[in-house]
Parts: structure tokens; C-alpha cells; sequence
């Protein structure tokens, strides 16, 4: 059994046979003393913008898709910034996934955020420009922003 981080917060085991391999990409978009943020539908939480990598599809081109359908926006990838492996298991759905995350500083170069009914995915909603102060003062925060939010 493998121990699995839930969408809904705590853990839960899943046989290994129930896990699908699934690469990610996330963007820490920074402007002036804000970072773009997106609310995670399942727990009211803020995380990035980013998801899954299609197969076939290259890391770039990923994350600039996924922040596109999930804020609007297009950026531009600045640097590398972190990786982390995670065992995620998505409530909603009874998924469950052996994750390897990549997370990219980026620029903006468009900043007109979607409207809320525009927002094309089906955990993230409602993309904010967010102070990045606030955030670090956040009881309830993911681990990983927490951790992201150090390297900047």
C-alpha cells in the first residue's frame, strides 16, 4: 500500500497497482509584490497555476496551456525553480497518482485574468492576483506553496 496525499487534506493508503504516472507543471507567475494563484475547487486552498503534462506533449508547452486555460494569461518561463514528488489521490474522481511535479518561475506577459465562468478546468477556479506576504501567512496553505514561496 502506498500512503497518498488527499485533495480533501489528510492521507490515504492505495494499493500500488491503483496508481497512473502522472508528470506535471506548475508556474510561479510573479508580478511587482503579487503571485498569481488559483483557488483549488476541492479545498478552498491556493496553488498554482499548472497540471497535468499530456503525453507527446513538451514541458513548455504544457505549462503555457495550463496556465492559459486555468488564469487567461501567457507567460513566459524564466527559470527553473523546484521539483517535488508527490503521492496524490483525487477524492472526486477515486484517482490516484504517483506525481512528479515541475515548477517554473515565469513573467507574464498578458495580465487580464479570466472571469471566474471562463476559468477551463476542473479543480482550479478563481485566478487572483494574491500579495505574496499574505500568502506565507496562511495556517491552512499546501506545503508545497509554502515551500515554493521560500525559493522566491
Amino acid at each position: 500500500m502506498i500512503e497518498c496525499n488527499s485533495i480533501k487534506g489528510g492521507k490515504i493508503k492505495i494499493s500500488k497497482e491503483k496508481l497512473s504516472f502522472r508528470p506535471s507543471v506548475y508556474a510561479v507567475i510573479v508580478k511587482d509584490d503579487k503571485i498569481l494563484m488559483t483557488t483549488v475547487r476541492s479545498n478552498g486552498k491556493h496553488f498554482f497555476p499548472g497540471g497535468g503534462i499530456d503525453l507527446g506533449e513538451k514541458v513548455e508547452a504544457a505549462l503555457k496551456r495550463e496556465v492559459m486555460e486555468e488564469t487567461g494569461i501567457e507567460v513566459e518561463i524564466e527559470k527553473f525553480l523546484d521539483f517535488r514528488e508527490q503521492f496524490f489521490y483525487w477524492d472526486a474522481a477515486d484517482e490516484a497518482y504517483h506525481m512528479f511535479n515541475f515548477y517554473y518561475l515565469c513573467k507574464p506577459i498578458t495580465t487580464d485574468l479570466l472571469s471566474d465562468d471562463k476559468v477551463d478546468d476542473e479543480e482550479a477556479m478563481m485566478p487572483r492576483w494574491i500579495e505574496i506576504e499574505s500568502l506565507k501567512n496562511i495556517d491552512d496553505n499546501i506545503e508545497a506553496v509554502a515551500e515554493i514561496l521560500k525559493l522566491l
